[in-house]
């Protein structure tokens, strides 16, 4: 790339309207995503409770000071089950919506290809915004599954066909550029969720106002076109049947070979986000609210504190993203795709372990103010080499698909990342020896362990700096 390069000077009026379409759509995506996480802990404390049971009774000869005080231990008891509940119940929700997410991202892949980008990414707009907002009148446990589950389906559809949009229409030196900006404005998302919930809205309201997306489909829908290189492949003699074909792309060695490396980077990246890293603002509630209580402030303020510092912790995680996935798209011309996977995952492990290990441990609860950007600008930066990387290794006819198989296949696997980080919480690091976050920490850090998938995947990768998109 010679010096003084500005890829966006290669782009025209329609290159950018092109761009902001996708990135509001997926800007939006991640909005929805994140306001999901800051709502969790709310909505499991609403719809997540403990059968009803009486105190136990006075025992014969028991004097009413005992009685009080093993009531007391029964109640203590019980808020502690009920706590460890409400986290359990909480990674079940977030692994049906990753099931949702994968099995929305494998539908809507295919269609992106057999329908086109644009129908297929309006499509995915319109879902995800209208079963978010329906989950706000969730009134049990069972009934938000499901309308997450929902969610998930126009989630998970989302990025394939957005990333395949932009990737098609941008010039070819500009297309890494623009798909890494792409994918750093999704912080922009999760920024926007965050500020959402240090307004100090209810889940409620929080899943309300994530229908506003549906409008940018009415706004939008007559002015995209499909792009040129997907219109010359639907319309290649003996080409249109293999559009958005699983047995097309499994039947190619080196496409099914390609889709299977993609696979395992996905699963690493996805488990360590999903499976702990968007676990951090819980993690802050279990560290921080002994200390607040010590501090002398009553229940309600208690959680008003948390309630913020869950706002900030998702805050300053997505600030720290939004320059980790930039990063990729410049890092990935200089080092190569591969070399830069590496240190993104290297990084994600030892920032990720260090936030579980030591949060509140140096400076109380300013230790969130730099260990979880840190921790937000490794752990999606590999997110940046998704969005860049997967368009590479697949012609049109299958891009979508392709891409989609990479990235939401391997949900189904990360939706073991949330149900595991609960079951170590409640079944294996739990008992005398587990003080206060101690059973989080623990967790938290055994999960770590998952993004060495992504690195013993990378040497196996294709390498593709430099190369065109496969027609």
């Amino acid at each position: 790339m010679e010096p003084g390069y500005r890829w966006y000077r290669e782009l025209n009026r329609y290159h950018w309207f092109v761009f902001v379409v996708a990135a509001l759509g997926w800007l939006f995506d991640t909005m929805d995503q994140q306001l999901f996480n800051l709502a969790r802990p709310l909505a499991m404390n609403d719809l997540v409770q403990m059968e009803p049971a009486d105190p136990p009774a006075a025992e014969p000869g028991e004097s009413p000071s005992d009685h009080e005080k093993r009531v007391a231990e029964w109640e203590k008891t019980r808020a502690e089950e009920l706590g460890a509940k409400r986290k359990e119940y909480g990674g079940y929700a977030t692994s049906i919506f990753l099931i949702g997410w994968a099995t929305g991202g494998l539908i809507f892949g295919v269609l992106g290809d057999r329908w086109g980008r644009v129908k297929t990414m309006l499509l995915t707009i319109i879902v995800y915004s209208i079963f978010t907002g329906i989950s706000a009148f969730s009134r049990g446990f069972a009934d938000f599954c499901v309308w997450r589950f929902l969610t998930g389906l126009g989630v998970g559809g989302e990025f394939a066909v957005g990333v395949s949009l932009v990737a098609e229409i941008m010039p070819n030196r500009a297309r890494p550029h623009a798909l890494g900006l792409l994918q750093a404005l999704s912080a922009v998302g999760n920024i926007t969720a965050a500020l959402i919930g240090m307004a100090g809205t209810s889940w409620q309201t929080m899943f309300l106002i994530g229908t506003a997306p549906a409008l940018l489909s009415l706004v939008v829908r007559r002015r995209l076109k499909e792009p040129e290189r997907w219109q010359s492949a639907s319309a290649a003699d003996g080409v249109k049947q293999q559009l958005g074909s699983y047995s097309e792309l499994f039947g190619n060695p080196e496409l099914r070979y390609r889709a299977l490396i993609g696979l395992l980077l996905a699963s690493a990246g996805v488990i360590g986000l999903w499976g702990i890293g968007f676990f951090t603002p819980d993690l802050q509630r279990e560290v921080f609210r002994p200390v607040f209580e010590a501090e002398g402030l009553d229940k309600p303020a208690v959680e008003a504190a948390l309630k913020k510092w869950s706002g900030i912790t998702s805050l300053v995680l997505n600030l720290g993203a939004f320059f980790g996935i930039y990063m990729f798209s410049h890092l990935s011309h200089h080092l190569g795709r591969r070399l830069t996977f590496a240190i993104c995952f290297f990084g994600a492990m030892l920032a990720t372990a260090n936030v579980f290990w030591n949060l509140g441990k140096f400076n109380g609860v300013y230790d969130i103010l730099w260990m979880v950007p840190i921790m937000g600008f490794f752990q999606l930066s590999i997110f940046g080499g998704y969005a860049v990387y997967f368009p590479e290794l697949f012609p049109t006819r299958l891009r979508s698909t392709g891409t989609s198989f990479c990235y939401n296949v391997g949900r189904f696997v990360a939706a073991l990342g949330p149900f595991t980080l609960g079951k170590l919480i409640r079944s294996v690091y739990t008992g005398p020896g587990y003080v206060g976050a101690d059973s989080f920490r623990y967790a938290g850090v055994t999960m770590c362990c998952i993004f060495m998938i992504g690195i013993i995947a990378i040497p196996f990768a294709p390498e593709t700096k430099g190369k065109p998109l496969p027609e």
